[in-house]
């Protein structure tokens, strides 16, 4: 099978040069196919945002290239990334316009990757379509599509970003601990339809957690982050047979933050 994402020998140095120098992610190289659904884990300072700032054109490369669905990404600025990734943060706040309704954030979500031109307000087949979709997420937002988004309850609002993500069909999702927020309940409904939604064949998916059990639990494949490089990077039977007492004693995890 093709590779989607192909991250080749990969430096971000910060401040390099001075005093405060800071090797955030270290010749890092990592595949993956259409499908696969990645989960991320390692201390803080490990590399993990970073990594994903830098797939997203937050961060420019000091060295290596991005590719992505063929396309050499590495020099091409965040805003027309976009048109290929979709992005989804820990807080709830990040991924909307508060201050719009429901349907009027799909809308600027669904025509992410149209042409841009003289079109019309939201039609009633859009409404509709938004209604139809809204309703997988079994929320009851399809009922409150008018409704200004800062009226909704995080873990509504961070299910809303989710689907707005993933709206427009990228090719790659990147989700930065994006239920870290929430509580249990609302972590937990986001994380299913996280799952669901990674399931599209012609996409993958990356998320970061500090939930070790989430990070086995979730996906097809894990990788541990130390010191801008990948420690670890297990899928199949390995991955099954793994446990979160494992990693910690295999690898020092600070578990301070690390939920078991």
């Amino acid at each position: 099978m093709e590779n989607l994402l192909q991250i080749h020998n990969i430096t971000k140095i910060f401040g390099e040069g001075t005093i405060n120098e800071k090797v955030a992610i270290s010749d890092l190289t990592l595949k993956l196919q259409a499908g696969d659904f990645v989960t991320v884990i390692g201390n803080n300072g490990a590399g993990k945002s970073t990594l994903l700032n830098c797939i997203a054109g937050v961060f420019p490369l000091d060295r290596g290239d991005i590719i992505l669905a063929g396309k050499n990404i590495t020099k091409i600025p965040e805003y027309k990334r976009a048109k290929y990734i979709g992005r989804v943060f820990q807080d709830p706040l990040k991924g909307t316009a508060f201050d719009m309704s429901i349907e009027e954030n799909l809308a600027i979500a669904a025509a992410k990757n149209k042409s841009r031109g003289l079109q019309p307000g939201l039609t009633k087949a859009d409404r509709n379509d938004f209604r139809e979709k809204l309703a997988m997420l079994e929320m009851g937002l399809e009922d409150k599509m008018t409704q200004k988004v800062k009226l909704l309850s995080g873990g509504q609002r961070q299910a809303l970003t989710l689907f707005m993500a993933v709206i427009a069909e990228p090719k790659l999702l990147l989700l930065d601990e994006h239920t870290a927020a929430l509580d249990p309940s609302a972590a937990e409904k986001v994380l299913a339809l996280t799952e669901k939604f990674s399931k599209r064949e012609d996409m993958c998916t990356m998320m970061i957690t500090h939930n070790m059990k989430d990070a086995l639990k979730y996906g097809n494949r894990t990788i541990l982050m130390q010191s801008g490089r990948i420690a670890m990077d297990i899928s199949g039977k390995e991955r099954e047979d793994m446990t979160v007492e494992k990693l910690i004693e295999k690898f020092s995890i600070d578990n301070d933050r690390m939920l078991l």
